[in-house]
């Protein structure tokens, strides 16, 4: 299987704090792959070295057969990857559809649009004109995750999108993803919810302590073995 997306001994700091030791990913085109793991474990750095968000050697972030570690973010979703980041971090000074049109702004072709935004969350047309940062806070995830979609990205990148959320909500934003994948679009989804990230996806990694300590398909695993690579036991 060719990954279209990966890492090669990627490593990341803050200042003099090492964050991730070695970490060695990959995912092909058209697959679903989570990651898991407790807070702390660098989850989110993993997905902010592929995002520039997080500095990276250049040759340890690889995408469609390019090195692109430590190319700036812009650059990056350019290229076709884009980020849902944990938070949402929307505009507070922007509507629903200011928001949403933000992320169109890398001008890549490809089938997302408004249009079709609305048709996957019709509440958000229903609430285009209201500030996004008044809506719910499932809502406010739609919208972020419409925002990264409006650049027509080949990988989808999504920190947490279960974090805060009520149950009902939470089923809705990832009922959505088959829709979302269904033309061979790519997705990394960190997630700390291990039985909502084992349905969603085909292979899993775990972290801990920003090393690798699991990896394999999804369905592979026993509880006993997924929390003893979660906790460090």
């Amino acid at each position: 299987m060719t990954a279209l997306l990966c890492t090669l001994g990627l490593e990341a700091f803050y200042g003099d704090a090492q964050a991730l030791f070695g970490i060695d990913f990959s995912v092909a085109q058209g697959e679903v792959v989570a990651i898991i793991g407790a807070n702390g474990a660098g989850k989110s750095t993993f997905l902010k070295c592929i995002a520039g968000m997080v500095r990276a050697q250049r040759e340890a972030v690889r995408f469609d057969g390019e090195a692109i570690g430590g190319l700036a973010p812009g650059a990056i979703v350019r290229r076709g990857l884009s980020l849902v980041p944990e938070g949402r971090r929307l505009f507070p000074s922007l509507n629903v559809e200011e928001n949403l049109l933000m992320g169109s702004l890398s001008r890549r072709a490809g089938p997302w649009n408004l249009q079709r935004l609305y048709q996957l969350f019709p509440i958000l047309e229903e609430k285009r004109r209201e500030p996004a940062t008044a809506l719910s806070g499932g809502q406010q995830q739609m919208v972020a995750l419409g925002r990264a979609l409006m650049s027509n990205p080949r990988v989808l990148l999504c920190d947490e999108l279960s974090l805060g959320l009520a149950p009902i909500v939470i089923h809705e934003i990832y009922n959505a993803l088959p829709r979302i994948t269904a033309e061979g679009m790519t997705a990394v989804i960190v997630e700390q919810d291990v039985s909502m990230a084992r349905r969603v996806s085909q292979r899993l990694y775990c972290l801990q302590e920003g090393r690798v300590s699991l990896q394999g398909r999804s369905d592979s695993f026993s509880r006993e073995q997924i929390s003893r690579a979660y906790f460090g036991l």
